[in-house]
């Protein structure tokens, strides 16, 4: 029996638009998923276009092939972190690309998947790792930090106001073992009954992107696509969360300037020039009826530069 497949992708439409999709163009989806984006591009680039699929989830990679097994000598896959994106492409001689993707939501496999702890509904390991290789837990962060450590994680990583009543209910109740214990911890200490998103969501995001050390890898990554785009090649990205946003508009604000000095210089010294183009400086949102049938494209926000 084949792997089930899950995931809907987010903002088709808005992506192939944004990537100025062409037959015969070369694409690096950086977070291949279970595949529904790169499946898009594939049929988009027809004939002749390429995908070099990239993902630390090693499941993920799989369900992807399985998912695109019609495609297979129109994409190449890699099971690692898209912090190395550079040295992968340079690896599978995959330089310059027409585009770069990155979607940097959770997919459905891994929010669905039992052992894994992502979800908080049911009681599931504390895992969170996106990479099996790595060491470090939830439950690691969740039962040795001090709680001054909890609560910064908390804070900076989830803006969660109520960090130090999480923090401190979290160590009087340690050890915490199941995903659901901990959601119920932290639901009991927000203080928050009566809101859209379940009170533990700020919390578990914190601990996911601390123990995968997202936002560090997302700097990395795209400081090194820059480097991969071929002149008029485009840069997509897919956020969920302010902390996403803010470091991918900051990215592209940074290299599409003349001048990256501090305001208060008086004259320019930074010799900088710009390596990206804004193709708008507005987020684009996923349409009202995307919402309506996809609630986990709600929060999604698309980016998009140009090499130039």
């Amino acid at each position: 029996m084949g792997l089930e497949l899950h995931h809907t992708p987010v903002m088709v439409p808005e992506v192939l638009e944004g990537l100025a999709v062409q037959p015969g163009g070369r694409y690096i989806d950086a977070t291949l998923g279970e595949g529904g984006h790169t499946e898009a591009i594939l049929r988009a680039s027809y004939p002749g276009g390429q995908i070099l699929g990239i993902d630390a989830d090693p499941e993920a990679v799989s369900v992807a092939g399985e998912r695109l097994s019609e495609y297979n000598d129109r994409v190449l896959y890699a099971n690692t972190n898209f912090r190395t994106v550079r040295a992968t492409a340079l690896t599978f001689d995959f330089v310059p690309v027409h585009g770069v993707l990155m979607d940097l939501g959770l997919s459905s496999l891994q929010l669905d998947a039992e052992s894994r702890g992502f979800s908080f509904r049911r009681p599931d390991p504390l895992d969170m790792r996106i990479s099996l290789d790595q060491r470090l837990t939830a439950a690691d962060i969740v039962n040795t930090y001090s709680q001054s450590e909890l609560a910064d994680v908390i804070f900076q990583l989830g803006e969660e106001r109520a960090a130090r009543r999480i923090a401190s209910a979290i160590v009087h109740h340690r050890p915490i073992s199941t995903s659901s214990e901990l959601a119920g911890i932290v639901a009991g200490a927000s203080g928050r009954s009566r809101s859209k998103i379940h009170p533990a969501t700020k919390t578990f995001q914190a601990i996911r992107i601390a123990v995968n050390d997202e936002l560090g890898a997302l700097q990395t990554a795209l400081e090194q696509t820059v480097s991969l785009l071929g002149h008029g090649g485009r840069l997509c990205v897919i956020s969920y969360h302010s902390l996403e946003d803010r470091i991918v508009k900051t990215f592209m604000r940074r290299e599409s300037s003349d001048c990256v000095c501090p305001p208060s210089t008086p004259v320019c010294h930074c010799n900088h020039r710009p390596t990206l183009r804004q193709i708008s400086r507005k987020v684009t949102k996923p349409s009202d009826s995307e919402v309506e049938s996809n609630r986990r494209s709600r929060s999604a926000r698309l980016r998009v530069a140009e090499r130039v």
